[in-house]
């Protein structure tokens, strides 16, 4: 199969192809769908089930495989508290609980506040989530759709999406995530032996 069909293509070549594929899948429609419907401020669903589901229509593999949840951002300055975060959890999952995969959910507005303590050093403070995903550890997955208000699907992705049409995970160094980049990159070839990691 010529999973790399898509490589090397112009910009709107590839998004047509990418959110075609998205599109298709049956698990991010019907999530997309109902991500919708809780009408969350600024959401974006983002990086791995999106880009993973690429890789497996692209190589043949079942979709869901190798996907182990997905990541929903929202962006709510007017609350920073754990506890506002909690309830959007907490009231959004009954509305995934059928859903073969679980749903993170994380609001972008309050990362700052946690980030230190889990990463060991700081990050900006994000302005919306798009913004956040310009930060992830590699280029490749920063990625996020979404639907506007004419019920399309919104394509975010700072970096193009070259990376993911060419099964190749590139570091992003604008911060020092060099441990996730090559831990997620070791983990995506163990089940896409197609990828190839860049150094950082």
């Amino acid at each position: 199969m010529d999973h790399l069909r898509y490589s090397g293509l112009s910009f709107e070549a590839q998004r047509g192809a990418f959110l075609g594929i998205v599109s298709a899948d049956p698990l991010l429609r019907e999530t997309l769908e109902r991500v919708r419907a809780l009408a969350l401020p600024d959401w974006l669903v983002v990086s791995g089930a999106l880009y993973n589901s690429v890789w497996n229509h692209l190589t043949g593999r079942p979709a869901g495989y190798g996907i182990r949840d997905v990541d929903l951002f929202y962006f709510d300055g007017s609350d920073l508290s754990y506890e506002a975060e909690d309830r959007v959890i907490a009231n959004a999952a009954p509305t995934f609980a059928d859903l073969p995969l679980p749903i993170e959910i994380r609001n972008q507005a309050r990362v700052h506040l946690w980030y230190p303590a889990k990463f060991g050093r700081s990050c900006p403070r994000y302005s919306s989530s798009s913004d956040s995903v310009r930060f992830f550890a590699s280029k490749t997955h920063a990625v996020g759709v979404r639907f506007d208000n004419a019920g399309q699907l919104d394509l975010v992705a700072p970096f193009g999406l070259d990376d993911i049409l060419s099964f190749r995970i590139t570091p992003n160094r604008v911060l020092d995530s060099r441990q996730t980049h090559e831990t997620k990159g070791a983990r995506a070839r163990e089940n896409w032996p197609e990828i190839t990691v860049m150094p950082w």
